[in-house]
């Protein structure tokens, strides 16, 4: 699998190259190369869907023909088409389309309201048809501290089952007809990677972690492949206009990987399209027997060596080792316990709990023996970890990866990180491991707030979203949105990276930067979700930086990234996205200056 990508650039555009003219050419530019020495030039030439020319504007001559497209970039800048490491874009694209809550934060009122809206624009849906919700900022509810259980859906003006998921995927709220639908009750046992929310008597909260959804999603009937082709569609549309050039799916499964190669059948993708395959815990307790899953559909999705044009690449396994830190859910694989609210309300304090969250989704044994296995297939590892334990059994199993291979170029990557042990810093380094992190977390909110400061207790969170920790101790940090678990925001995420603070807010309640980390400079996030996301996916030779030879994937912004102030990174506009030499997206003000 690994082979199949690794077609490397020219190393420099020879004399007869240079004679023929280019199909497009960008001047009177500030060019961001991205490559070894973060050069920034003038302009570039693109033929055939790769770069030709690299240099200033005086070079460019020799490049333009009569029917060459010449582009006057007005001294905007212009740089390598982001490559978003980790993101879920089925279930984004269909999160545009279904009942939305829209990450906002609320009140359970509220929170009604917004559902009975939905309701009552669906009525010739009732009874019996399920009301999916979505991006519910389960963390965010107001005030701080709110929890819900099916008496919040319960109470609403329908007979219809109820499904509410969170926006960080791994807590869904559910009615009791959806309960009673699913076949969970009191005496339903907590799943092999899931827990089902009880209340004081016993019987089921309405509050399903991870696995324990499976049952009621077996219940609502799948999406068709013509919702799937539209919410891919859907997908795209936001990735280009963000100036995403390449993503990963990071937990891809049949649905995904037939809707993308519908889309790619139909000459729409416009962005490399990698999947990291889901393997289950359930799954994985018959490591051969997944891995010969993930194998059938390689065989059938993957379009081997990339080129101009957009293909399918499926190389990578997705793995989930532990669940969320943040409270409620808590449901982080902590290497030593989580703090419990004790106390009366008008004399609170914080103590040690019993709780380290659940053991990790996959026991170390079985989670060597999957990777090892996952590796002679030819697949690279890809794997969620929030908390510092499932971070740490993580590192563990890519040791004795490593030991098993100690030749082969495996690019494993641990996604998220949230709480990672400083002693495990320069583990990353050591065991050449990427951690793939979403900036957009890095910041002052409800969730790194009242959802895990006081949970956590000072030690740990000064090291909450350790970014700068892990650049420092020489981490090779690539970027992932995970997209829709927040909304799909690049450059807020980038601004996040560098300054490690929320957008303005009117009460100042979530001023300041978070924790004691440093972050990142504006040099390091471009890399992560450039050249670093290139290398996550075998890719760096073809895209990740303007240079000769390379893939003619690249975004012209509206302002200059490094000019401007870092809070107003997050207002920086794509103009134009360029996928292999063609353009995929274009702003109505790309002429105007």
């Amino acid at each position: 699998m690994v082979a199949a990508i690794l077609a490397g650039p020219a190393a420099a555009a020879t004399h007869a190259e240079a004679a023929a003219a280019a199909d497009t050419v960008y001047r009177r530019g500030l060019v961001y190369t991205i490559d070894a020495h973060d050069s920034v030039q003038q302009a570039l030439a693109i033929r055939a869907g790769r770069i030709v020319y690299v240099g200033s504007d005086a070079g460019l001559a020799a490049f333009v023909g009569p029917k060459t497209a010449v582009v006057d970039l007005q001294g905007r800048m212009l740089m390598p088409g982001l490559v978003d490491g980790h993101s879920h874009p089925l279930q984004g694209g269909a999160a545009l389309l279904k009942c939305n809550l829209n990450y906002e934060q609320l009140g359970v009122a509220q929170m009604q309201t917004r559902i009975q809206t939905c309701l009552d624009q669906t009525q010739s849906q009732e009874p019996n048809t399920w009301l999916e919700v979505v991006n519910w900022f389960q963390e965010g509810m107001l005030p701080a501290g709110t929890v819900t259980n099916r008496g919040t859906l319960d109470s609403l003006k329908t007979k219809r089952p109820i499904f509410v998921m969170s926006s960080f995927g791994h807590t869904a709220l559910v009615n009791s007809r959806g309960l009673q639908l699913a076949g969970i009750s009191a005496r339903t046992p907590d799943p092999l990677g899931g827990k089902v929310g009880r209340d004081a008597s016993g019987n089921p909260s309405g509050i399903l972690e991870d696995a324990a959804q499976e049952s009621v999603a077996r219940q609502i009937p799948a999406p068709t492949p013509a919702d799937n082709f539209k919410a891919a569609t859907a997908a795209l549309d936001a990735f280009r206009k963000q100036g995403v050039t390449t993503f990963l799916d990071a937990m891809a499964e049949p649905p995904s990987l037939e809707a993308f190669a519908t889309v790619q059948r139909q000459g729409l993708l416009t962005a490399r399209a990698h999947f990291a395959v889901l393997i289950t815990p359930l799954q994985g307790r018959d490591p051969k027997q997944a891995v010969a899953m993930v194998k059938t559909l390689a065989q059938r999705y993957d379009q081997g060596e990339i080129g101009p044009i957009p293909k399918l690449t499926v190389r990578n396994v997705k793995l989930f080792l532990d669940g969320v830190i943040t409270a409620p859910a808590s449901t982080g694989a902590m290497l030593t316990p989580y703090l419990s609210l004790q106390g009366a309300p008008a004399n609170p304090h914080w103590a040690a709990s019993s709780s380290r969250g659940p053991e990790v989704y996959f026991p170390a044994p079985l989670l060597s023996a999957l990777l090892i296995e996952v590796a002679s297939a030819g697949f690279e590892p890809h794997m969620h970890a929030d908390g510092d334990r499932a971070v740490r059994e993580g590192l563990d199993s890519i040791g004795v990866l490593r030991r098993q291979f100690p030749d082969r170029d495996i690019r494993a990557a641990i996604a998220h990180d949230e709480i990672v042990d400083p002693a495990d810093f320069p583990r990353f380094k050591q065991l050449n491991v990427i951690p793939v992190l979403s900036f957009q977390w890095e910041k002052q909110a409800p969730d790194t707030m009242e959802g895990a400061r006081e949970y956590l207790g000072p030690a740990r969170f000064k090291y909450m979203e350790p970014a700068g920790f892990l650049a420092a101790a020489g981490a090779r940090i690539a970027y992932g949105s995970d997209w829709p678990v927040d909304p799909l925001n690049e450059w807020f995420a980038l601004k996040v990276g560098v300054t490690r603070t929320n957008a303005p807010q009117p009460d100042h309640k979530y001023a300041g930067r978070l924790s004691e980390d440093e972050g990142l400079s504006r040099r390091e996030v471009l890399r992560a979700i450039t050249m670093n996301s290139s290398y996550e996916l075998h890719q760096e030779r073809a895209t990740g930086s303007i240079e000769v030879g390379k893939l003619a994937d690249l975004i012209v912004l509206d302002r200059n990234f490094f000019e401007i102030p870092a809070e107003q990174i997050a207002q920086i506009n794509v103009l134009q996205t360029v996928v292999g030499g063609r353009v995929v997206y274009q702003s109505d003000n790309f002429g105007a200056r």
